[in-house]
């Protein structure tokens, strides 16, 4: 693969012309590294492109197009740098630029410049504007980086968007998707813009009138006792976690908290704490897809709450497992329904099973999840 046309250089072409490329190869992800061509990650799978090595002189010329001064100083004080660009063809990338051995590096994700309903994301769209309908509590998403979080996020809130009067209020860093306004009003706060730190963002969010709240990740103690704050005086927040599992978020939850805070902060998951969804994404077996969704989605009803109160997070599953009929669901059987769809190979399913066993056991016809 060659994206560099009438006969350019690497470096008379610059950054930009490569972020253009990955609309047109269908690219989730792009990585420039010092001594390796610009390498693309297509339906999963790296594959580098036609072209010479990067050079040191090079990267550096590539990362410093993409920065402001902020950005610059920031770089150098801390060794990388978040951030959103968009080319002049309008390619939308969420970039981090950072020091590998002493050399400038960059990691740049794809974002699409529509947002996707949960059709297009073949995620379960009943269960989630069942979700989407809640007046107020703590909603998370949860899953690795890469997982595609910030995408069923970005239908979430689309989704109330288009359905709900109301004023929805987002910190981001940076800003990925950008909303319209149709029924409800969406301001966008930016950090390093439109605020100088996420504490700060959040500390002054509820003096802006919002009925809804998208907070990003939810990183520490404060950042998840300033969203349950505001779940408990009515708004509606949304936060993202890094765990393997829905119910492996009570947990990561609670132990951001020392030890004699905990059982308060289990008390308050039991009244505010709506639903999680975890998901990864996994390569799609459809010639005209890349990759397809795998999800587990707990929603809190009376018997997941007794269980979180009570500390027995390890019989959380076994809710998940019997209530398929409210819109739970387990990974488990998630990989089961995506195999017998014919969205992924057998194979892929159990590479990605959190127990391969019991997937199996699922395609032999024995439901022992």
């Amino acid at each position: 693969m060659d994206p560099v046309a009438d006969g350019q250089s690497a470096d008379q072409a610059g950054i930009d012309t490569y972020l253009d490329t990955m609309p047109q190869l269908d690219a989730s992800d792009l990585h420039m590294k010092v001594g390796s061509p610009i390498t693309l990650r297509i339906g999963g799978t790296l594959r580098a492109l036609d072209m010479p090595p990067v050079t040191a002189e090079q990267a550096e010329e590539f990362s410093y197009a993409l920065l402001n001064q902020k950005q610059r100083e920031q770089l150098e004080a801390t060794g990388s740098v978040d951030l959103a660009h968009s080319t002049p063809k309008q390619s939308r990338v969420r970039v981090n630029v950072f020091y590998q051995r002493g050399v400038l590096s960059i990691a740049a994700r794809y974002v699409s410049d529509s947002i996707p309903t949960f059709e297009e994301l073949l995620l379960p769209g009943e269960t989630l504007k069942k979700i989407s309908k809640a007046e107020s509590g703590l909603i998370i998403v949860a899953g690795a980086t890469g997982s595609g979080k910030s995408t069923t996020l970005a239908a979430m809130i689309n989704h109330i968007n288009h359905t709900r009067k109301c004023h929805i209020l987002t910190i981001e860093d940076p800003i990925e998707y950008i909303f319209k306004d149709d029924k409800a009003i969406v301001s966008q706060r930016e950090i390093g813009i439109d605020s100088d730190s996420f504490d700060n963002a959040l500390k002054y969010a509820l003096r802006q009138d919002p009925d809804i709240i998208l907070m990003g990740e939810m990183r520490d103690a404060e950042t998840v006792a300033t969203g349950l704050a505001a779940a408990e005086t009515g708004h509606l927040v949304f936060g993202t976690l890094h765990t393997g599992s829905a119910p492996q978020v009570i947990g990561r939850l609670t132990d951001l908290f020392p030890g004699d805070k905990q059982a308060q902060m289990r008390k308050s998951l039991v009244f505010n704490l709506r639903a999680a969804i975890c998901q990864k994404l996994l390569r799609c077996a459809k010639k005209n897809r890349s990759q397809v969704p795998a999800y587990e989605i707990m929603l809190c009803n009376p018997p997941i709450q007794k269980h979180i109160a009570d500390g027995e997070d390890e019989k959380l599953h076994d809710i998940i497992k019997k209530s398929r009929h409210e819109g739970m669901i387990s990974f488990t059987r998630c990989l089961y329904e995506l195999v017998q769809k014919q969205l992924v190979t057998k194979q892929e399913a159990l590479a990605n099973a959190p127990n391969p066993n019991a997937l199996e056991s699922l395609f032999q016809g024995l439901d022992i999840e």
